[in-house]
C-alpha cells in the first residue's frame, strides 16, 4: 500500500489551516490594537474629535470578521470530518471487495478440483459420496454470499415491506433450528423462555430467517471450542421483548460492539487477510431489525468469552395463550 507523505495528510493540513486562520484573526486584532493606540496619540496632540476616527461601526466589523472567521474554521473541520469519513468508507470497500473475491473464489476453485478428479480417476463410490458432499457445501457457501449480495440490494431498496403475517416469534424460531439443524451440526442450540408466554409479531418471515441465519452463522464461524453452543432466551420486559442469543465464540472487544453492525465493517481485517467474511451479515441483521421496529446490540465480557447478541423488540400485537 502506497504510504501518504506526511506533509500532505489530511490531518496535517487541517492543523496547518487552523493555526493560519488563528494567525490571521491574531495579527488583525494585534494591528487593530497598534493603530487604536496611533490615533489616540494624534488625537490627544492635535486636539480632534474622536468620533470622526473611532466609530461603532469598527467593532462592528471585528465582530463580522471574527463571525467570518469562525465560520471558515466551522467549514474546514466539515471538511476534515467528511474528509476521514470518505476514507474510512473508501478503506471498507477496498477490505469488502478483497473479503468477497476471497469468499467466492475458494469455492469456485474447490469445486474445480473436485471436478477434475471426476473427470480424470474413477473413484469408488465411498470416495464419490464424500466429494459431492464437500462440492454441496461449496455450492452453499456461495450461494450464500450471493444471496447476502442480493438480500442487501433488496433491503436498501426497500423491496421488503410487504408480505408481513403476525406471527408467534418463539415458535418460529423453534421451527427455524429444526428446518436448519443439518447446517449447524455439531453445535448445541437451546432455546430458553422462562415466563412460557407465546407472543406475536408482524414478521416478514424470509427476512426475519435472514437475521436469524445471520446471527446463527456467525456463533459457529467464529467459534474456536470443541463444541459451539447457542442459547436463546427470551426475556419479557414492561414495553417488549429480549431475544438474547448467546454463544461460546471468540467474543468482541468492548471497543467493537457497536462499530461491527456498520457496512462492510471487520473485526480484526488487516493487509493479511484475517478477517473472514464479507462484513455484511450484522449490517443486513441491523437492517432488517429496524424494519421490524426492533433493534439490536452486541455484549460481550471480551476476547475468548463468547458474545451475546440482543435482539430488543417492541410490544407484542397478542399473546397465543392470551388469545386461547
Amino acid at each position: 500500500m502506497k504510504r501518504v507523505k506526511w506533509f500532505v495528510h489530511p490531518v496535517v493540513i487541517f492543523i496547518l489551516s487552523i493555526a493560519a486562520l488563528g494567525a490571521s484573526l491574531f495579527l488583525y486584532i494585534y494591528w487593530y490594537l497598534e493603530v487604536s493606540t496611533g490615533l489616540q496619540k494624534i488625537i490627544m496632540k492635535y486636539s480632534l474629535d474622536p468620533a470622526q476616527f473611532f466609530e461603532i461601526k469598527t467593532w462592528v466589523v471585528i465582530m463580522v470578521l471574527s463571525i467570518l472567521v469562525g465560520l471558515i474554521l466551522t467549514g474546514v473541520f466539515t471538511i476534515f470530518v467528511y474528509n476521514e469519513k470518505t476514507q474510512r468508507l473508501y478503506r471498507m470497500q477496498r477490505n469488502f471487495i478483497n473479503s468477497f473475491t476471497h469468499e467466492l473464489k475458494t469455492p469456485v476453485a474447490s469445486l474445480r478440483l473436485y471436478l477434475d478428479t471426476f473427470s480424470r480417476y474413477e473413484l469408488p463410490r465411498e470416495d464419490q459420496l464424500r466429494y459431492l458432499d464437500f462440492m454441496s457445501h461449496d455450492v452453499n457457501r456461495l450461494l450464500a454470499n450471493i444471496n447476502r449480495i442480493l438480500d442487501l440490494a433488496r433491503i436498501e431498496t426497500k423491496s421488503y415491506q410487504k408480505g408481513r403475517e403476525c406471527i408467534d416469534i418463539v415458535k418460529m424460531v423453534e421451527e427455524f433450528c429444526e428446518q436448519n439443524a443439518d447446517l449447524f451440526r455439531g453445535c448445541d442450540i437451546a432455546i430458553h423462555n422462562p415466563s412460557r408466554e407465546r407472543p406475536c409479531y408482524w414478521i416478514n418471515r424470509p427476512l426475519f430467517e435472514m437475521l436469524l441465519m445471520n446471527l446463527f452463522t456467525n456463533a459457529v464461524k467464529y467459534n474456536q471450542s470443541d463444541r459451539p453452543r447457542i442459547d436463546v432466551a427470551f426475556v419479557t420486559r414492561k414495553k417488549g421483548l429480549d431475544i438474547r442469543i448467546t454463544d461460546n465464540g471468540m467474543g468482541i472487544e468492548k471497543g467493537e460492539t457497536k462499530k461491527i453492525f456498520r457496512k462492510f465493517y471487520q473485526v480484526g481485517h488487516t493487509e493479511d487477510m484475517t478477517a473472514k467474511g464479507t462484513g455484511l451479515g450484522l449490517y443486513l441483521v441491523a437492517h432488517v431489525a429496524q424494519i421490524h421496529q426492533a433493534r439490536v446490540t452486541a455484549e460481550s465480557p471480551g476476547p475468548g468469552q463468547g458474545s451475546t447478541f440482543v435482539l430488543k423488540m417492541p410490544p407484542a400485537v397478542r399473546s397465543v395463550e392470551a388469545a386461547a
